[in-house]
C-alpha cells in the first residue's frame, strides 16, 4: 500500500545487531522488570537459515528470563526437524501463516517461482505437528480473512489440521484504500463472513480455539457498563528492523510511507530502549492506539470492539481521528454475537 522502507532496509538482520537486540531487551527486563513478548516475524525468518536462526533465538533466550515468551511467525514452507528441536531448547514457540484451503492460500499466497505455497504449507505443518515436542512448539494458525470464501468451508478445513488455536486477520485497508473485498464504508462483507463462521463454531460441539470470537464473545458477555474512559489498547508494541533501526508497530505502514517511523531515528546500536518507551513521541504513538473520534467516544459499544486498530481508521486530512473502516462489520457482528447469545440463553 505504498510503503517502501524495505528498500532501503538489509535483507537479514545481522549477527551484531541481534546482539545488541538481545543485550537491550535484558537491559529493558531488568529495568522495568516486567515480561514482554519477543516475536521474529518479516519477511520469512526461516529464510535466516538454520545456523543463524539458531544463533538468534539462543542469543535471546540467554538475555531473557522464561516469562518473556519468545514465538516465530512463519509461512512453514522452511520448517525441519532441527529448527523445531532447537526452537523447543530455547523455548521458542511457532506460529504458521495459512489462509484457508489450497484455492484460497494460493490465491494470495505466492512464492517466487510464482505457484502457490498451499503444498509446503502443509508439509511444514505436518513437520510441527508430528514432532515429539509439539505440544509446546505449535502455537497456532493464523490466517487473513478472504470476505468471499465461504466461512463453513474455511472452519473445516482448519479443522481438519487439528490447530491448537487460530486467528483470522481482517485484511489492511484505511479511508483512502478500503480493504480487499469491502465496498463502501457501510458495507458489511467481513461482518457477514465472521457471523457466518461464528454459527458454525457454536454449533461444533468440539470447536477450534478462535481468539477473535472467542475474545468478543467474552466481552459481550461482560457487557459492562464503564463510567470512566475505558483502558484500551495498553500493549506497546515495538518494532526493531533488520538495521537495529526502532520503528512504531509496523501495520502502520499501510496508512503511507513512513507512517511506522519515529521522528528520532532511535536504534538499538545507539540507543536505551526504556528511554524510548518514556519519551513524548513513544507515548503519544502509544495513546494514539486508542480511539480519538467522538463518534467512537459516544458509541454504546466501545467498551466491546475498543475502536479498532488505528491503521484502519487512517485518513489523509485527519489522520487516525476517525472511525474504522471495519465500524460496520464491527455493530454487525457484535449483534449477532449478541443475538446468538440470547438463542442459547432461551434454550436452556
Amino acid at each position: 500500500m505504498g510503503d517502501n522502507g524495505w528498500r532501503t532496509m538489509p535483507a537479514q538482520i545481522s549477527l551484531d545487531t541481534i546482539n545488541a537486540v538481545a543485550q537491550a531487551l535484558k537491559k529493558l527486563y531488568n529495568t522495568q522488570q516486567r515480561p514482554f513478548s519477543v516475536i521474529l516475524h518479516g519477511g520469512e525468518p526461516l529464510l535466516l537459515g538454520k545456523n543463524k536462526l539458531r544463533n538468534i533465538v539462543e542469543l535471546l533466550r540467554d538475555a531473557l528470563p522464561l516469562d518473556c515468551p519468545l514465538g516465530i511467525q512463519t509461512n512453514g514452507i522452511l520448517i525441519t526437524e532441527e529448527i523445531l528441536d532447537f526452537c523447543y531448547k530455547t523455548r521458542t514457540t511457532i506460529s504458521v501463516s495459512l489462509d484457508g484451503p489450497q484455492q484460497i492460500n494460493d490465491s494470495s499466497r505466492i512464492g517466487h517461482d510464482g505457484k502457490g505455497t498451499f503444498d509446503r504449507v502443509i508439509k511444514g505443518i505436518e513437520t510441527l505437528k508430528n514432532h515429539r515436542e509439539s505440544a509446546f512448539l505449535y502455537s497456532g494458525l493464523l490466517a487473513v480473512v478472504d470476505p468471499t470464501s465461504n466461512p463453513s468451508e474455511v472452519y473445516n478445513f482448519f479443522k481438519t489440521l487439528c490447530p491448537p488455536s487460530i486467528n483470522f486477520l481482517h485484511r489492511d485497508g484505511n479511508h483512502v484504500n478500503l480493504p480487499v473485498g469491502k465496498s463502501t464504508l457501510t458495507s458489511t462483507e467481513y461482518g457477514e463472513w465472521f457471523a457466518q463462521l461464528l454459527d458454525v463454531y457454536l454449533a461444533d460441539p468440539e470447536p477450534l480455539r478462535i481468539k477473535f470470537l472467542d475474545d468478543l464473545i467474552k466481552l459481550v458477555l461482560s457487557d459492562k457498563k464503564i463510567e470512566r474512559e475505558p483502558d484500551l489498547a495498553e500493549h506497546g508494541v515495538l518494532i526493531i528492523d533488520t538495521d537495529g533501526s526502532i520503528a512504531k508497530n509496523d501495520t502502520l505502514k499501510s496508512s503511507f510511507d513512513g507512517a511506522d517511523r519515529f521522528s528520532e531515528k532511535w536504534s538499538v546500536l545507539t540507543d536505551d530502549l526504556n528511554a524510548v518507551l518514556c519519551s513524548k513521541e513513544f507515548v503519544e504513538y502509544h495513546l494514539s492506539q486508542q480511539p480519538s473520534s467522538l463518534i467512537c467516544r459516544k458509541c454504546s459499544e466501545l467498551h466491546t470492539c475498543a475502536g479498532g486498530m488505528a491503521l484502519h481508521r487512517w485518513h489523509p486530512e485527519n489522520g487516525y481521528d476517525n472511525p474504522s473502516v471495519y465500524c460496520a462489520d464491527q455493530k454487525f457482528l457484535i449483534k449477532t454475537v449478541r443475538d446468538r447469545l440470547r438463542e442459547i440463553q432461551s434454550s436452556l
